[in-house]
């Protein structure tokens, strides 16, 4: 493959917070994944790792064994893509916080998402979960250690004490605890180099972190999901970078997940676009100044948020996005080449995505989802809401008095009826599509939050005319 691009590294992020694949499917789409043009895995893994010993608590209900993790490093090496573990440890900590055993390690109290970072137990706790994780790593490069979103840090009692110290700050007390597990991985796992989402480090002053030794411990990830990601102030945030001693940087986009918590279906051209400008970020430095890119797909904003985008729906718009990095833009012949790998005869997000659209893994979830997405809620609002039969002569009032002319059931049971039909037929059709690629928790999360309300109302509907 010829590479115009100037993203040595292309890892696809896996978020596993969240409707996490099963094996098999991982199976079929790492071949694809390499075809695309990446070369690497960024693996969230989350409560989806297999803890042991004290940790075992922290395991979901359907986690990876053992075996089943090797064989995931396994099939990913067969298709040519190394892996990246990450595991949280400052921030996004809610799996863990949320278990009463570990509460008394948050930085407050009632929120279970930012580590405590002056208890001696917390630090303990994140060196034992990365030494779990690099045990069934053996020969990993890089290990991602989170640190974004550090919400509410310096807002427990303890962090207040020590902040009223003169020399102390926010920023001081972020460093530190960076500085404490990035020392960790470098001093028990020699050869691998800790990496870091960036946000928390922007608006540190520049002598700062100089001084902190953080620069020589760690790269960072610089991350923008934006369609209007500003090139100019990127390349000056790299340049500070730079100077205070950081040896490789690291891009983030986002194929998925990225445009709102409860997103089903990702706008292709915004993350097209967002591509681009992180390419023109790229191309307006010096070559090789960003080590690589990692694309990206969030399964849930948090983990108590709702499932957004799924996996195989977002896979064209991966495709789209990975083969504009590989080939500089997303040209009309970078179009061809992404309707030519995903079997689609036209890339377009629009609604005719109909029934076995494409010859990727997972095509009839993507088009059974977008079915669904865009036709399901606004054909029963369109029955509810403006079918004249049912807003004139059997309204909410009707309903609840048990009014209704007996003529009038005949012009609305017959077109609620045929409705439910049609829907119960396709969610039948996607629930068996799911069952191969999802655990059962995950399916039924999905159906709940995006399918059930609109039937409910239909059958709601149905029961009162009855």
């Amino acid at each position: 493959m010829t590479c115009s691009t100037p993203f040595k590294m292309r890892l696809v992020h896996l978020d596993l917070k969240g409707a996490p694949p099963k094996v098999s499917y991982l199976s079929e789409v790492f071949p694809l994944f390499h075809a695309l043009g990446a070369n690497g895995l960024l693996i969230e893994y989350e409560d989806m790792f297999p803890y042991e010993g004290h940790l075992r608590l922290l395991r979901a209900k359907h986690a990876y064994s053992p075996s089943e993790v090797t064989e995931i490093l396994r099939l990913a090496r067969l298709s040519g893509l190394e892996v990246v573990p990450l595991v949280q440890t400052f921030g996004h900590m809610e799996f863990v916080l949320k278990h009463a055993a570990f509460a008394h390690l948050r930085e407050v109290a009632p929120f279970p998402n930012t580590l405590n970072p002056h208890e001696a137990e917390s630090l303990a706790l994140v060196q034992a979960m990365i030494d779990q994780i690099l045990e069934l790593h053996r020969d990993v490069r890089w290990l991602h250690i989170g640190c974004d979103e550090v919400y509410y840090l310096g807002e427990g009692e303890t962090s207040k004490q020590w902040l009223q110290q003169e020399q102390n700050s926010h920023a001081k007390l972020c460093l530190n605890h960076m500085q404490a597990v990035a020392s960790h991985v470098l001093t028990q796992h020699p050869g691998i180099t800790p990496l870091v989402w960036d946000d928390m480090l922007r608006d540190i002053p520049q002598e700062q972190l100089k001084a902190s030794g953080v620069p020589q411990l760690v790269e960072p990830v610089l991350w923008d999901y934006g369609a209007d990601l500003d090139v100019h102030s990127k390349n000056f945030l790299i340049g500070k970078y730079q100077e205070c001693g950081f040896q490789r940087l690291w891009a983030a986009s986002a194929f998925k997940g990225a445009t709102g918590a409860s997103q089903a279906l990702p706008p292709v051209e915004h993350h097209i676009r967002n591509h681009e400008l992180w390419l023109q970020v790229a191309g307006s430095g010096p070559v090789d100044t960003l080590q690589g890119i990692i694309l990206t797909g969030w399964q849930r904003y948090d983990h108590f948020s709702v499932l957004c985008e799924l996996l195989p729906v977002g896979i064209p718009s991966l495709a789209a996005c990975l083969q504009s990095l590989v080939h500089g833009g997303f040209a009309e012949d970078v179009r061809l080449r992404v309707e030519r790998f995903l079997g689609v005869s036209s890339l377009e997000i629009t609604d005719t995505v109909s029934e076995g659209a494409g010859s990727f893994p997972g095509s009839d979830i993507h088009a059974l989802v977008t079915q669904i997405s865009l036709h399901l809620r606004s054909s029963v609002d369109s029955l509810l809401e403006r079918n004249r039969y049912v807003t004139g002569w059997f309204s909410p009032y009707h309903r609840r008095r048990k009014l209704v002319h007996p003529v009038m059931i005949q012009h609305i049971q017959p077109e609620a009826l045929s409705l439910l039909s049609r829907w119960n037929n396709l969610v039948q059709q996607l629930e068996a599509a799911l069952q191969p690629v999802f655990y059962p928790d995950a399916i039924e999360e999905w159906l709940e939050e995006n399918v059930l309300p609109s039937m409910q109302r239909l059958q709601g509907l149905l029961q009162d005319l009855g």
